[in-house]
């Protein structure tokens, strides 16, 4: 592991970590059946889940790893593999900024999810802001062979997508204070986003 590996794990992870499963268990209702799309290992879906007991997660990947926190099926990273309507919601927590065109996953969200679509991701908003989210990608994902095509959209964008694929912004939060102090003043800024979409 790289020096920039050690302190990005010690450093930034693990509060990262916590601040968004605050976040996102707040975005989720009551009893909902979730499938995380782009889970990993499951880590996100299972702390949600021990916060709120109520939810039922379950995932999938198109790497599926070796220790999973939770049950986390392979998919091919276009086709969702259930039937229309299988579940209340579908999360991708920095997921769709890794594919070549997020438009296929929203589509596919919108086909199995009944309820709501929660999203975590970036806006390409602000000074430098490619330069900066390229980088923390690059640390955080290169070590696990994660497809990195820095495929970041501004918040205009976003809107535009949500609302081709009928999805109405419920919640949207652009302030997580996921980085500690001082990375906070380069990290955090306007990059980052949580939202729950509901569907008509």
């Amino acid at each position: 592991m790289s020096l920039i590996e050690q302190v990005h794990t010690g450093y930034v992870h693990n509060r990262r970590v916590r601040v968004l499963v605050d976040h996102l268990a707040l975005l989720i209702p009551a009893h909902a059946r979730v499938l995380d799309v782009g889970c990993g290992d499951g880590l996100f879906a299972h702390l949600i889940g021990q916060k709120r007991p109520d939810i039922n997660l379950m995932g999938i990947d198109v790497l599926v790893r070796p220790r999973t926190h939770i049950l986390v099926q392979e998919f091919d990273g276009q086709v969702i593999p259930h039937d229309d309507g299988s579940f209340d919601g579908v999360m991708f927590v920095d997921v769709l900024h890794h594919t070549e065109d997020p438009m296929i996953l929203l589509r596919e969200a919108v086909r199995v999810a009944r309820k709501f679509v929660v999203i975590k991701d970036h806006t390409l908003n602000g000074f430098c802001a490619g330069p900066t989210l390229r980088l923390m990608d690059w640390v955080g994902n290169a070590h696990h062979s994660v497809s990195l095509p820095y495929n970041y959209w501004p918040q205009r964008r976003w809107l535009e997508a949500f609302e081709a694929v009928e999805l109405k912004v419920g919640v949207w939060v652009k302030k997580l204070a996921l980085y500690p102090w001082p990375a906070c003043l380069v990290f955090d800024r306007s990059l980052h986003f949580v939202c729950r979409l509901d569907l008509d």
